[in-house]
């Protein structure tokens, strides 16, 4: 049985609670409900007009509920009278099945029909600008190299440190915090943990990460490639397959290759198989594809891959194994969905597990310097449209993602990409207004 919220809102002094739901292009939709009408919340849900957000639906359509999962609750440390809840969305009276967070959980039940359960962590990196978003709010961060920077993290000291005591009053696991690759780029890391709650914690991270900033008088952004001649803000997510009790790491083996198992394997090989597929979930926007298609930028690399490669603990790969418990996909940037992200990841590595996909032979090169010599490693996709190709040709993602969910986020992202063809750019004006 759920909690009960209205007692657990006397309890905690809870004044207000935000009933969330995350749509298809990762924005998070919420009514404020006080108190004292959680009760009908819980039973009833919170009404919203679906149309109204980034979902495949028509204003005919009836009102669609929020259903609140109250066991997933999770109070504002900086604001403790309000509490935030993740929710299901239901349209009369069923499951809205494109809805993100109900195509995670429909994939982890395919897991757990296979008797697995998955574990995961995301390293959420971001920039911190000015208040307008038009620069880097650090005029001093100026190193080629600033990834590390003691100088430039410190002097962020009280935005950083107010983040991580947050996650630390909820329980995270906070375990480090530094300035990233990019001038202005930042990272905080925290316990992994199963699936849903770690696209629950990422989707509240990002939530907080904003807040805070501004209560600072910065902007926050997660925005794929906000500066051309930076690097991008990435999402790596870690991956480990367990047996459904939590207690054994599958992916562990003494005798194999990096202390891997053959199911760690071939879940990389499904990983591999879908890339070209998938992208259009773990880079969404017209700006992912300045990040994986980046040239070299000021630090001497992108940290961001372009071809569909696994190696040993070497980020030059898509995939990086840089443990013998689980493995890391270097593919997602900072606009991916957090539950699509965790779904089609998931997805593509059962995939490979139910039909013992071969990754082939790792590569141990630096494929920033020496990818031109790999011959038939496949490209990933080099715009949004090309993902948008790739992802409705894949028979896989339909059959572990839903038809339903398929067919509304392309139909979605390809009115995505007529709409930013619209856009009329002076590049264009400067290089054909004499041809």
């Amino acid at each position: 049985m759920a909690q009960d919220l209205a007692k657990v809102a006397k309890a905690k002094g809870i004044k207000y609670f935000l009933i969330s739901f995350t749509d298809l292009f990762g924005v998070v939709r919420s009514k404020l409900a006080p108190a004292q009408a959680i009760a009908d919340m819980q039973k009833n849900g919170a009404g919203f007009a679906g149309f109204a957000a980034y979902l495949d639906m028509s204003p005919a359509d009836a009102d669609m509920f929020g259903m609140p999962d109250a066991d997933h609750m999770i109070q504002l440390p900086w604001k403790p009278e309000v509490a935030w809840l993740p929710s299901d969305v239901y349209l009369s009276g069923k499951a809205v099945e494109h809805g993100p967070r109900y195509v995670l959980k429909q994939v982890l039940a395919k897991a757990k029909a296979r008797k697995l359960s998955v574990y995961s962590g995301v390293e959420c990196e971001y920039f911190l600008l000015t208040q307008d978003g038009q620069n880097l709010a650090d005029e001093y961060d100026t190193l080629s190299k600033p990834c590390y920077d003691q100088q430039a993290l410190m002097r962020r000291y009280d935005l950083i440190t107010e983040i991580c005591d947050n996650m630390l009053a909820l329980g995270w696991g906070p375990y480090q915090n530094d300035h990233e690759d990019a001038n202005g780029q930042f990272e905080m890391n925290w316990d992994y943990t199963e699936a849903l709650t770690t696209a629950d914690r990422h989707t509240f991270f990002k939530f907080m990460v904003k807040t805070l900033a501004e209560k600072h008088g910065l902007r926050a952004t997660f925005m794929p490639k906000p500066m051309a001649h930076l690097t991008g803000n990435g999402c790596h997510a870690h991956i480990s397959v367990w047996n459904t009790s939590g207690k054994k790491n599958l992916m562990e083996d003494p005798k194999g290759e990096l202390g891997l198992s053959d199911l760690a394997y071939n879940f990389i090989g499904g990983l591999l198989k879908n890339a070209e597929a998938m992208t259009l979930i773990t880079n969404p926007v017209v700006n992912s594809y300045k990040r994986i298609n980046a040239p070299r930028t000021t630090s001497g690399a992108t940290w961001a891959p372009n071809t569909v490669t696994y190696g040993g603990n070497n980020r030059s790969h898509m995939i990086r194994i840089p443990d013998n418990n689980r493995i890391e996909v270097r593919l997602a940037d900072g606009a991916a969905n957090p539950y699509l992200l965790q779904a089609s990841l998931i997805s593509a590595g059962l995939h490979g597990i139910d039909n013992k996909i071969d990754p082939g032979k790792r590569l141990d090169i630096d494929m920033y310097a020496e990818g031109h010599k790999v011959k038939n490693a496949p490209q990933l996709p080099l715009n949004m449209l090309d993902a948008i190709r790739y992802f409705e040709k894949s028979k896989v993602l339909p059959e572990m993602l839903g038809k339903e969910f398929c067919d509304a986020y392309a139909k979605m992202k390809f009115a995505e990409w007529n709409d930013y063809m619209h856009h009329f750019s002076e590049w264009e004006r400067h290089n054909a207004i004499d041809v």
